[in-house]
């Protein structure tokens, strides 16, 4: 029998909801009412890397290469005004992730870039949205100037970087990935770097402790999560360690970039079925679906794919649209799953791909409309008129979220947090 999540989506997404309006205390008998949803309680999210310029008043003197120094090299991407493709974003997205990546942050020791970033995570707070940073220590990205340094130097800037990230963006940024990708961290030979330096020193768990405890201590109200690729035996292994060490874990961070083709229900399922055993939440922290041609299965580091052109395709976008939609449904039907985040709304992002939601040219896809249908159409309360009874109360079910009621010119909010069972 072929998958439907929507019973569980509305299970463990949704509630029925009973409220008693008042008037003076009294209840408002036979009173008409508009009831209408303002946000999500899950975190829909996709990166906002393009917006930098935007939130900073810059796009009259961006450099061409965009804001990472690279055409698509942290996964940002031009594609038509940034204002539009900001409409686009807001009006489908309550969650954007910023970039920290240390040797682009912070390329001349002690230069960091944290006016302009606290500019957009300023941006995005003020539109609603939660704001994490990704990532505070990974040795991909990281500062070339640490190779200068002795092992202990290492240690000792890398834990004061997060001290300073953690501490200067607290209130508009509180929630990070502390620390991507461990599992090949020690073992990486691409290049050199400080990061696998102390890694391979320190081991991988004395690491994972050391980067959380200087984040637990600069912010102790941050949401910390540990991210990786690696969906296989290793990562758990390394989950189950560090767990046993006693290290705290908010949220597990699973990446799914999925170039190579759409892992389908029955994968996804079983990887949340398995990481889900540790009773930590689970965020779906880097996902890409593509609308062109897939990347060829023998790649096994996906940054070795090199193409010179690699256009979105009606059939591509065709596919994409399918299974952006099974994908969300397949997460949102598992109660574990907080968050999800898209890497990179437009096309050209990371590694040139025709990942995004939007096409080079700034015109959406169906796989925008798609999901957009989803997330703010089928799991959303658009204003809606009801009318209290004899006692006042009015009854309805909706998605977790805030909420506003209208009624006799007056305006109140609420929040549904908790699903029905």
């Amino acid at each position: 029998m072929p998958f439907d999540p929507d019973p569980q989506i509305r299970r463990h997404r949704s509630t029925d909801v009973t409220l008693t309006v008042t008037e003076n205390g009294v209840p408002a008998a036979d009173r008409e009412v508009v009831v209408a949803q303002r946000n999500h309680e899950f975190l829909f999210g996709c990166t906002g890397f393009e917006f930098i310029p935007l939130a900073n008043g810059e796009l009259t003197t961006r450099p061409a290469t965009g804001p990472g120094g690279g055409p698509g090299s942290l996964g940002e991407a031009d594609a038509g005004p940034v204002e539009r493709l900001a409409e686009l974003w807001l009006d489908l997205f309550n969650f954007a992730t910023l970039p920290f990546y240390w040797g682009r942050f912070e390329p001349d020791r002690g230069q960091p870039d944290t006016a302009r970033l606290r500019e957009t995570a300023r941006w995005f707070a003020d539109r609603g949205c939660v704001v994490k940073g990704h990532p505070l220590a990974w040795h991909t990205v990281s500062a070339e100037w640490l190779t200068e340094l002795s092992n202990q130097e290492i240690i000792e800037a890398q834990t004061a970087r997060i001290r300073r990230e953690s501490t200067d963006f607290a209130g508009l940024i509180d929630m990070w990935d502390v620390i991507n990708e461990v599992v090949i961290m020690p073992i990486f030979d691409k290049y050199d770097n400080g990061l696998t330096r102390i890694c391979r020193e320190m081991g991988r768990i004395p690491m994972i402790r050391m980067v959380f405890d200087a984040a637990r201590k600069a912010n102790p109200q941050a949401t910390l999560l540990l991210n990786d690729f690696d969906m296989s035996a290793a990562y758990e292994c390394l989950i189950e360690g560090v767990l046993e060490a006693g290290i705290t874990i908010d949220a597990l961070g699973l990446q799914s970039h999925m170039h190579q083709g759409y892992w389908g229900e029955e994968k996804t399922l079983d990887v949340l079925d398995r990481f889900s055993r540790y009773g930590l939440p689970i965020h779906f922290t880097e996902t890409t679906i593509l609308s062109g041609d897939l990347m060829p299965a023998d790649i096994v580091d996906l940054n070795d794919h090199q193409v010179s052109e690699w256009p979105s395709t009606p059939e591509g976008e065709a596919r994409q649209a399918d299974e952006i939609v099974r994908h969300y449904r397949t997460l949102l039907s598992h109660p574990s799953v907080r968050a999800m985040t898209y890497w990179g709304i437009a096309d050209g992002g990371w590694l040139g791909a025709p990942g995004g939601f939007v096409r080079a040219d700034g015109t959406p896809k169906p796989s925008y409309d798609a999901l957009h249908a989803l997330v703010k159409g089928d799991w959303w309360l658009p204003p809606t008129t009801f009318r209290t009874d004899a006692h006042g109360q009015l009854r309805f079910s909706a998605f977790l979220g805030e909420y506003e009621l209208r009624a006799a010119g007056r305006t109140t909010t609420f929040h549904l947090a908790t699903p029905a069972t």
